[in-house]
């Protein structure tokens, strides 16, 4: 950056709190939740959510878990007010469910808030005025003095409304932009509102104490909590809310660590959707406590319902690496990271505790609806541990360590060569052109034990073989003898064939995947020059199985493949 433009901006103040206490503190429990996508995520929107969407993210919501909802602005706009009305005639709010209203301190606003309200068994009126410095000497050019009288005044209008209601009203006040507030100050409007609505420890008042916009680093917004709780009389009768906004990339960070400065309640919205950078993430941060082991009492168990309902409603696209619920979060491209998130997995699978602790997975996926299959995918970038595992999990192939490098570079060659990603089913059909369906010198027509001996005393055995197969499309009938099916066939090609190779290494197992009666065997066989060769077959007679292996090895080593 220009050095001349660094003189239009300094640093924002710090909070002298030289005892601060948060630093020690965890977060150990969840907060009271309110939820604000109706409001501050509805008006951020290019298109506003109509009546028809509002009551279909009203209903996402209650379901999620949330116990507060702040419905709207309901004497802003007609939409506003008719949806807080569609909501009490059609009884659709749940019995332990509040709405909550925003409202300006105006005496008109305040009743036709009052008035959306009529019929509710219980509601939440929120008061709010502009308190800052700049608001003060910019927009309002209003004294402190006009400041508190302005914010009084309209919590005496709510009180009145409030003891002619025929329903639970409770209180809340926003400073709005207490952030760029003087702390003193802040204290001192809020007290004065506290004093007209008299709470008791029964019945506290909710101060919400916002950061409309997001001035300074996580900590001073800690600092400015505490020492707000600190210094107010009468702590017992309020519940200290938090309204974060992200334009400093950090609100999840401030909500927290102000979580551990001794705040109760947090405002927020569905992946921080909110005018400018956004609000606060209600989803990120739940689970960022169920990760450490503490309920959030909200449910994202089927976060890609959640994504669904909320993209169709909002018409936004929640991105790729959002935390938690991006498509691409519990994916690994990294050749290093899929090794280690294999191995992870396997690891959780033998451990009898169950604990989750899986490299570069903070949360097991499941958790959170989505499925194993989609953690690995493979690219230019991809490694060998990362193809195996596409085979292992989706086709029930589970590679040999040693085999897995050959294979890795024979996707990546691939990837290379079209510069995208591969899909599972690509994945596969490249394992089966190159290893299953491996055409070249030899070719297997027909393949048959003709006599098998058991020597019980020697722990010994022996079987005789015919087989008949192409060489470079010649047909070619092999017999011989040796000390298994397997043996033998080696034994005849080396002999009547003149093939010069060393069988060195076999596996097999039970396909876990598709049909329970197949069976797979892995071959590597070593060239005259002691270079490996892996070859893999699939039948439902393991012998066979191993027959096609051995000619699968042997014709990449042919091809040079």
């Amino acid at each position: 950056m220009q050095a001349d433009k660094l003189k239009k901006y300094r640093p924002y103040p710090q909070v002298q709190l030289s005892d601060r206490t948060w630093p020690d503190k965890t977060i150990s429990t969840a907060p009271r939740w309110c939820s604000v996508d109706l409001r501050d995520g509805n008006q951020a929107l290019i298109q506003p959510m109509n009546l028809e969407k509002k009551l279909e993210m009203f209903g996402l919501l209650t379901d999620i878990g949330f116990k507060e909802i702040e419905v709207g602005f309901p004497s802003a706009s007609k939409v506003e007010y008719d949806f807080t009305r569609v909501l009490i005639e059609r009884d659709l709010i749940p019995e332990d469910v509040t709405i909550q209203a925003l409202t300006q301190a105006r005496g008109p606003l305040i009743r036709k808030t009052f008035e959306a309200f009529k019929g509710a068994k219980k509601g939440i009126v929120h008061l709010y005025n502009s308190t800052s410095t700049l608001q003060r000497d910019v927009v309002f050019k209003m004294s402190k003095k006009e400041i508190i009288a302005l914010g009084v005044q309209g919590a005496k209008v709510i009180r009145q409304e409030a003891e002619k209601f025929d329903g639970d009203i409770r209180y809340e006040y926003s400073p709005e932009s207490f952030t760029g507030t003087e702390l003193d100050f802040a204290l001192e409007i809020c007290e004065a509102v506290m004093d007209v609505w008299e709470p008791t420890p029964a019945r506290p008042v909710i101060i919400n104490l916002p950061g409309t916009v997001e001035m300074a680093t996580p900590n001073v917004y800690a600092d400015q909590i505490e020492w707000f709780i600190r210094n107010m009389k009468n702590r017992d009768c309020a519940l200290i809310s938090l309204h974060t906004h992200n334009d400093r990339g950090t609100a999840v960070a401030a909500t927290e660590l102000a979580l551990m400065a001794g705040a109760d309640r947090v405002e927020g919205t569905l992946f921080g959707n909110g005018e400018r950078t956004g609000n606060v993430d209600l989803m990120t941060l739940a689970l960022n406590m169920f990760t450490q082991g503490v309920d959030p009492e909200l449910d994202f168990s089927n976060i890609n319902h959640v994504i669904d309902v909320y993209e169709r409603c909002t018409k936004l696209s929640v991105h790729p690496r959002h935390p938690y619920a991006g498509e691409l979060v519990y994916t690994a491209f990294s050749g290093s990271h899929q090794d280690a998130i294999s191995k992870g997995m396997d690891a959780v699978q033998q451990d009898s505790a169950a604990q989750w602790a899986v490299p570069y997975l903070p949360i097991d996926p499941e958790d959170v609806g989505r499925t194993y299959e989609s953690i690995i995918r493979i690219n230019s970038q991809s490694g060998k541990g990362g193809a195996a595992y596409i085979m292992d999990q989706e086709f029930g192939f589970k590679l040999p360590k040693v085999m897995q490098a050959g294979f890795g570079r024979v996707i990546q060659q691939e990837t290379d060569k079209t510069g995208d990603e591969l899909s599972a089913d690509e994945v596969y059909k490249i394992f089966e052109r190159e290893y299953l369906l491996a055409e070249g010198c030899y070719q297997l027509k027909s393949f048959n034990v003709l006599k098998r001996h058991i020597d019980r005393k020697e722990d010994l055995s022996f079987a005789d073989v015919e087989a008949v197969v192409y060489v470079d499309g010649r047909e070619q009938v092999l017999r011989a003898s040796g000390n298994g099916p397997l043996d033998a066939f080696c034994t005849a090609l080396k002999e009547d064939v003149g093939l010069v190779f060393i069988l060195h290494g076999y596996h097999e197992h039970a396909l876990t995947k598709g049909s329970s009666s197949k069976a797979v065997s892995y071959i590597e066989v070593l060239d005259s020059e002691r270079e490996g060769w892996w070859g893999a077959g699939v039948d439902t007679d393991i012998i066979i199985a191993s027959i096609k292996a051995l000619l699968s090895a042997l014709n990449r080593m042919c091809m040079g493949n």
